[in-house]
């Protein structure tokens, strides 16, 4: 994998035909398959899916859609020890979730074992396939290595009755787990260790999320997967790099088995991993397991549940499998440039409001205890948003690190003696700071220019200061609690170091969870998955944890990429 190629937010990405276009292009343009289009996506149902399935769910829904064909949601269920309906579910949310809809039905390779069962008995009438006594391990070394011949299994010259009987008697449970499997009779010598007789069924004493107990004997991924595409006419299996060695046993299989002209191509890309977190499902699935993070939705995971919880938009996904792009070479995306993806998205589409996470009370001495209505646009960005009516009274909240008692140069917020504008209302000039025992400041004394207003169109409402703070009124603010979430990983590449545990690399503060913010009050409405741009820190959505008298709201991403200026 070339590690060292990272692609970044400021990298645009051309128009032009990615590999697979152009191969499905000179395909169409001779009239193979009929000019028909049909890819699938076909992932085991024994986790939740991650932003590396979802570029792969938009590679093969959006060729479909590009070339008016069509593409199926098929669940590679063969192994009943690991799958979940749980994970299907989730898996199906998803999909529907980034904007994408499968052809009739959901599909399961489990809806071909019948099929499958009788194709492996086919095998064996053709004596092309035998059943084996060997232990896992026994199997394993008579393959040898890439460098010499693999030998033969002492079983494999079984005679098709013997062979046949058996395999019927594996189906119906008369052997313990490990005590048999079918394989494949190809060659023990060949340079692909996986055409060096293949194993085609085990046996599982497991109950099937689907079939229930109708099976003991399970086959394996390899003679699954090409016969499922062939069965249901995909014309254009599209894979991840690792399975092109795969690919001669895929042929093979079909070779043995059908006898049309049709044959589903396979095409292998690369896969395109994520620095600063993990991608394997079995590093995920321990993270959910031993409790270093709330579940398979926690919003610090790169799973599609989590990135949705967190505030990321299906556009957003989208626009960042696009820019990734395909290939046939791996490399290292920078997150960078999937927190710029929603970032882009949000800036255009999520409405401006005002909350306080970490608040300090304002006294405005000379304002009237009254509370008066100010205007605030809701999205620069877009006219048609609109504007909306703010309370603003006597007394404010205002960000703690908004006011600096010693404050350097550069410093253009709040200081004893300086002057701000509140966003949307007045020019205030501190006057005074009440501390309390300890030194800590408890509440800022203004005075306020009452001339100042914004919009009002007198001569100190163009008075120009350097700082504009937000603010919210405190007779009217809601409390709130805010969850603060940061990358999960402080390293780059956390499961790249040989001799250390990628649990080392917790970013141990990932996590920041804030009670009594104060926020403006017409969030009180807000509802679970409502997005929104907290003016001047960044943009946060509701969490499904809220309830109508106790919102909860998390972090999306900074309104900057902070962690670029912390590496620098």
């Amino acid at each position: 994998m070339d590690t060292n190629h990272h692609i970044s937010e400021t990298e645009d990405e051309g128009k032009s035909l990615n590999f697979i276009e152009q191969i499905i292009e000179e395909e169409l343009a001779e009239g193979k398959n009929e000019g028909r289009v049909y890819t699938r996506f076909p992932p085991e149902p024994n986790g939740y899916l991650h932003i590396g399935h979802a570029t792969s769910i938009c590679l093969n829904f959006g060729l479909a859609a590009k070339y008016q064909g069509k593409c199926n949601l098929r669940f590679d269920d063969t192994n009943p020890v690991k799958e979940d309906v749980e994970y299907t579910d989730s898996i199906q949310e998803d999909i529907q979730w980034l904007g994408f809809e499968w052809e009739g039905k959901v599909r399961y390779a489990s809806d071909y074992f019948d099929q499958l069962y009788e194709w492996a008995e086919q095998m064996i009438l053709q004596g092309k396939a035998y059943v084996d006594d060997q232990t896992a391990e026994e199997i394993s070394t008579g393959r040898k290595t890439i460098n010499e011949p693999g030998v033969n299994s002492p079983y494999r010259n079984r005679s098709v009755e013997e062979n046949l009987d058996l395999f019927r008697r594996m189906r119906k449970g008369e052997f313990p787990e490990g005590s048999k499997v079918l394989r494949a009779k190809i060659d023990m010598s060949s340079p692909n260790m996986l055409m060096r007789d293949p194993i085609m069924y085990r046996i599982l004493f497991n109950k099937h999320h689907r079939t229930g107990d109708k099976w003991c004997i399970y086959p394996m991924y390899d003679f699954t997967h090409g016969q499922s595409d062939y069965l249901e006419g995909i014309t254009h299996s599209i894979c991840t790099l690792e399975f092109e060695v795969h690919r001669p046993l895929y042929n093979w299989f079909l070779d043995q088995l059908t006898h049309t002209e049709y044959r589903p191509r396979q095409i292998e890309f690369a896969r395109r991993n994520l620095n600063y977190t993990v991608m394997s499902k079995r590093k995920l699935l321990e993270l959910v397991q031993k409790g270093y993070v709330s579940g398979w939705d926690d919003p610090r995971m790169p799973t599609i549940s989590g990135l949705r919880r967190r505030g990321y938009t299906p556009e957003s996904i989208r626009a960042f499998a696009e820019k990734v792009g395909v290939a046939r070479r791996e490399i290292v995306v920078d997150i960078a440039l999937l927190e710029y993806c929603i970032r882009e998205h949000l800036n255009k589409t999520a409405p401006r409001v005002m909350a306080v996470l970490h608040p300090v009370k304002v006294v405005l001495d000379n304002y009237p205890d009254q509370t008066e209505m100010v205007e605030i646009e809701n999205n620069p960005e877009d006219a048609s948003a609109g504007m909306r009516k703010v309370p603003f009274s006597r007394e404010l909240y205002i960000e703690r690190d908004d006011f600096m008692e010693n404050a350097p140069k550069k410093f253009f917020r709040l200081t004893p003696g300086g002057e701000v504008r509140l966003k949307g209302a007045y020019i205030i000039k501190c006057e005074r700071v009440e501390k309390d025992a300890e030194g800590n400041i408890t509440l800022i004394h203004c005075s306020c220019d009452m001339e100042s207003k914004s919009g009002s169109g007198t001569e100190a409402s163009n008075r120009k200061v350097k700082g504009t703070l937000h603010w919210v009124s405190a007779s009217e603010a809601i409390d709130a609690e805010v969850r603060l979430y940061d990358r999960l990983f402080k390293d780059e590449d956390p499961a790249g170091h040989k001799d250390v545990d990628f649990k080392e690399f917790i970013n141990e503060n990932s996590l920041e969870i804030l009670k009594g913010c104060k926020l403006e009050p017409g969030l009180k409405e807000a509802k679970p998955g409502d997005r929104f741009q907290f003016q001047r820190l960044g943009y946060f959505c509701v969490d499904k944890d809220s309830q109508p008298e106790s919102l909860v709201f998390n972090r999306t991403v900074g309104l900057k990429d902070t962690w670029a200026k912390l590496k620098n």
